[in-house]
């Protein structure tokens, strides 16, 4: 068993934060490869993910709680399914309802996902441990020049967001890529409890 699948099973553990669900928040710097986690641990829970970049948009890139909140929050609270606008960000425009089921486990993935408004709601709140500088550069690489004056404006935005209402003083887990899969180390906050991992690496002793 891999670090993902006792993650995993330490996030089913968890009681529900959000009606029946377990909302789970992947927060940290763009281009921090939060996506990628994302996707995997997913895998691990057979759980949807919700991409906060289809909640914002060019005019509100981190104004989107209200959404969240009636789109999302609301419904999965009652136990309903969840129906959200996605944005396309090539129309820039929102488009047609999109359905996110109350699984046991939903993944909120996306800068700003373990804000102040959004903490109440979670099960776990989880940062991607890579600086802003090596983040941004890795996420200009990944758009290309086409999108450099998008990345201009949403560094300043970031920064500004984080400075004002920032996620990681308050992560249950900071998690960090490395070669061979990821490495957890406990969050600012966290001690050793019943629904926490501890794996071992390079004779340290780490906690989801």
């Amino acid at each position: 068993m891999d670090s993902l699948d006792r993650a995993a099973d330490a996030l089913r553990r968890r009681p529900p934060t959000c009606g029946p669900v377990r909302l789970v928040a992947v927060d940290g710097h763009a281009g921090s490869g939060k996506s990628t986690f994302a996707a995997r641990l997913a895998a691990r829970l057979a759980a949807p993910v919700l991409h906060l970049d289809d909640l914002a948009c060019h005019e509100e890139l981190f104004e989107w709680t209200e959404r969240m909140r009636t789109q999302v929050i609301a419904p999965l609270a009652r136990g309903d399914v969840a129906r959200y606008h996605p944005y396309d960000w090539n129309l820039r425009s929102f488009g047609p309802p999109r359905e996110l089921l109350p699984a046991p486990v939903v993944l909120v993935e996306g800068v700003g996902a373990g804000r102040r408004a959004l903490r109440p709601y979670l099960a776990a709140l989880l940062w991607m441990e890579r600086g802003p500088e090596e983040s941004w550069a890795r996420g200009r690489h990944r758009d290309g020049p086409a999108q450099s004056a998008f990345w201009d404006g949403w560094t300043v935005a970031e920064t500004r967001h984080f400075a004002a209402d920032p996620s990681r003083p308050f992560a249950d887990a900071l998690v960090r890529e490395c070669p061979e899969g990821y490495e957890w180390l406990p969050g600012p906050q966290v001690t050793a409890g019943p629904n926490h991992i501890i794996t071992e690496r390079d004779g340290a002793r780490h906690m989801i």
